[in-house]
Parts: structure tokens; sequence; C-alpha cells
């Protein structure tokens, strides 16, 4: 079948929404570190929209931080690629042209770091995932001791983390009497603007004080709030995007209609029309990323485990079973209370608003997608929830559940004995905890409430959470998970 290309766009079918502007004339002035499914469904769809919108040289250029699938899927295609909207009422699909080339890190960090560091970039934004910071993510800060950042200290021409690079690119810029770009998270981390400011400075400050402190005072590192649900592409979409284009697309995304994006307007050298085309520009992220970290992601997190152990393989499907969407409803009611509402936003319509976007059967979200890395989520997602109702002295139960699933999901083995697939930077530790604990829930939860990285020192303090914990986990380990859930709804 023939390729997606440029040369292939007038030949696509009529339904098939396509880029308005002349995209051979599109300069880039954005790099994105990160070039996954989600940012280019999300920054990628926004910033296609923002060019039809006001065409500006606004094209992006995207990194590879470790192999080269994405470059070798998008060059033959020149970029372009297709997104699927999943719709309950059918599928709606669009090109997008606002990516203009990809690079692979590993293959030569230097010329990455020409591009980052060139004039014409004004914006780097990132999609690295909450593990890609190479921080502590109890307390925020940098790890100087990840072997990412060793490295990178070792070899500042040939760094090979988003923090490295990014620091490389500003040490060049600075050299040469450029102001710094934007540096742009786009990751579900809490405060990711300030965390991110944060690590870029404490790495150039253990190269160079002068480098932080000009990084400090010119930088410019906005807070964001992003949201939609992409799950991963399968063998079957990519059938299907070609069913619909009438060409093969070896790089299609897919998504639910649902998108949203709340930014600060805080940019050192300009950005796209964002908010001609839907974005939020606010002077304040926290209250929307505060609200959407815990009532979507926390939620998302907790039915993911519990969703996975109850044998459902998506989130519709989940969300669809009525023994979890009660202890869904049950999860909302702890959360709710220690969620500071953003001006105009009703906290009850907006947890509907999230359940019918859970039940969404178009959109095939993996529970299992969503349960990597749980070392690195529960964090944000949970954790700073059950810290603040055990203060007020409120019930834990719901949120107790979300955790002691976790912690039966990365004991690796499923109700039914089948090994689970734990991805995790910590999963050899993890199966060294279970491995010694067996079924026994008290032995199991005090192993894993024992790293410090995930639950902090204080946590493991909590009689009341680690009761709570260890009573659901052996529910889970007795009754499984189904049961563990209704019997707490009852």
């Amino acid at each position: 079948m023939t390729r997606l290309s440029p040369q292939t766009l007038g030949s696509l079918p009529k339904t098939v929404r396509r880029p308005s502007y002349e995209r051979a004339g599109l300069k880039p002035g954005i790099v994105h570190l990160g070039l996954g499914a989600f940012a280019r469904a999300h920054l990628c769809e926004y910033t296609d929209d923002a060019l039809e919108h006001a065409f500006g040289a606004w094209g992006i250029i995207g990194a590879s931080l470790q192999r080269p699938d994405q470059r070798d899927r998008l060059k033959p295609q020149g970029g372009l690629y297709s997104f699927l909207k999943r719709a309950p009422d059918g599928p709606q699909m669009r090109i997008i042209g606002s990516v203009l080339d990809v690079l692979v890190a590993p293959e030569n960090p230097a010329a990455l770091v020409t591009r980052l560091a060139a004039a014409e970039t004004r914006i780097v934004s990132l999609t690295v995932t909450e593990k890609g910071y190479c921080h502590d993510p109890a307390t925020g800060r940098l790890r100087q001791d990840h072997p990412d950042i060793v490295h990178d200290l070792e070899h500042p021409d040939a760094p090979r983390s988003a923090i490295g690079l990014i620091v490389a690119a500003l040490k060049l810029r600075k050299a040469e009497g450029l102001a710094p770009f934007t540096a742009l998270s786009c990751d579900n981390l809490p405060h990711n603007g300030k965390v991110l400011r944060g690590l870029v400075r404490d790495f150039a400050a253990l190269q160079d004080d002068t480098l932080a402190a000009w990084i400090e005072a010119n930088g410019a590192f906005p807070a964001t709030m992003v949201d939609r649900i992409v799950p991963a592409t399968t063998d079957a979409d990519i059938a299907e995007a070609a069913g619909l284009l009438g060409v093969e697309d070896a790089a299609p995304v897919i998504g639910e209609p649902f998108r949203q994006w709340a930014v600060e307007d805080r940019f050192a050298s300009g950005r796209p029309a964002w908010d001609e085309v839907g974005a939020q520009m606010v002077s304040e992220v926290a209250p929307f990323e505060f609200m959407k970290l815990r009532m979507l992601n926390g939620a998302h997190s907790s039915l993911a485990y519990l969703g996975y152990l109850s044998g459902h393989e998506t989130v519709a499907e989940a969300s669809g079973d009525p023994v979890l969407a009660r202890f869904l409803q049950g999860l909302w009611a702890e959360i709710i209370p220690t969620v500071p509402a953003p001006q105009g936003v009703d906290l009850t319509d907006y947890a509907g608003a999230l359940l019918t976007r859970f039940h969404n059967p178009a959109i095939r979200h993996r529970t299992w997608q969503i349960a990597m890395d749980g070392s690195q989520k529960l964090p944000q997602r949970l954790l700073g929830t059950i810290r603040e109702r055990l203060k007020a002295g409120a019930p834990i139960d719901h949120l107790a559940l979300g955790v002691a699933a976790w912690m039966r999901y990365v004991t690796g083995t499923d109700e039914t004995g089948t090994v689970i697939d734990v991805r995790d930077p910590l999963a050899g530790e993890f199966a060294r905890i279970a491995t010694q604990a067996g079924r026994n829930a008290q032995a199991l939860s005090s192993g894993l409430l024992g790293i410090e990285a995930i639950f902090g020192s204080d946590l493991p303090r909590e009689t009341a959470f680690t009761k709570a914990v260890a009573r659901q986990l052996d529910s889970l380990f007795s009754q499984g998970a189904k049961a563990t859930a209704a019997a707490l709804a009852a």
C-alpha cells in the first residue's frame, strides 16, 4: 500500500481533515523531547490548530531520547501522521502536519543540543513521563545518583537525560549571548514548571554556579495541566487507519475527542496562538493541575490496578463494571474534600464527566498501560490525598484500597496465577519484597511501605494508614479484587 506523505495528501478521502496552511513554508520553533503518542495527540494537535489560525514559525522538531522507532516511522512520511479520535458515535480522522523532523538523541546527542541551542528554538517542551525527570518523587529534588545524571555530569557534551540536554543547550545559548528558551513540561507532575525549573537549576549548579544563576534569573518554566486519554496504538488501530485513509500510516495516534490544556502564560520568546484554539492560558495552573491529578489520575490508577486484577483489560470495561463504578464514586467522595475547585468548576459534575469519559467504549485504554510506573505515580496521585485525609481524621478506605491494589499488582502474579508484566523502575525491588513476603499481607505491605522514595518517612508511621492498607491487601489475597471492592461499597 502507498505510504502517507506530503505527496499523497491530495489523494486522501474528503472526510479526512488535513492541514489548511502551506506546510512547505513552515519553519521550526519548538523542539519536543519525548515525541510519543501523548504529545502527538495533544501538543502537536493544538499546534496544528494554532498554525491554521495564525501561521508562524512554530513547526515542531521531535526528539526521541532512547530509540529510533518514532523517527523511522515518521521520516518516510515527512513528519505527517493521522490522528484517529474515537467517539461513541464513530471515528473522526485528521492529519497532523506540525511535526517537521525527528532526531534521535543516542545517535547524535551533540546534534540535538545544537538544535535546542539554535536561535530559532523558542520553546523546548517535554513529555518524558515522571521517571524521565531523574528526580525523587517524594521531594521533587534531582537525584544526583541517578545513572543518567551521573553520566551527564561526566559527559556534558553527550547528555542522555532530558535535564542534561536542556542544561547543555542553555549553557551554549548563554555562551553565544542568546536568551534562554521557554522550557515547557507537559508531563503529569504536580507543579511541573516549578519542578523542572528546580531540576534544571540544580543540575546547572553542579557544573557552574553562574549558569544556574543566569537560568534562574532569565529562564521561563510555565506550569501546564494536560488532559486527554491516549491509548497505546495497536496493530488493529494501524489497520483501521489505513482503511480510513486509503494509504499506509506507520505512526497513527488514537485518542478521545475530549482535550484540555491549561498553561501559565509566561513565555520567554512568544508562543503559538494556542489560546485561540481551545487552550486555557491562565495566571495559575495549580488548581486545574491539582484537580486533575487527584480526581482523574488518582481514580485512573486505582481503577487500573483493581480493574486488571478483576480481569478487565480496558478502562471502559473496568468502569462499566457496576462494582468498580461504585468504588469510583466512593473514591471521589474521599478525594473531593481535599480539592479546591478551580473557578467555574463544580467538582461533582467533573467527577460525572470523568466517569462518562472512562465509559467511552471506543477508547481501548488498557489497565496494564495505566498501571505502569506506579512508584512514580502514587506519590502525586494518591498519597498526598491520603496525607490530608489522615490529618483531618477523615476515612481513607477507598484510597487505602487503591494503594493495596497496587501492592497486590506488583507481586507479579494475578488472581489466576498468571504472571503480570510489571513495568516500573523499582520492579526488581518489588519482586524481592514479594518473594520474601509471599501472601502474607502484613509482611508485604510493611516491606513496600518501607520504600521511602515512594511513601516518605511519615506514612509508614501512620497507624490508621498502615492498618487500612494491610486489611485491604489481606482481603485482596483472600477474597479477590471484585469481592473486596464490593464489600467496601456495602
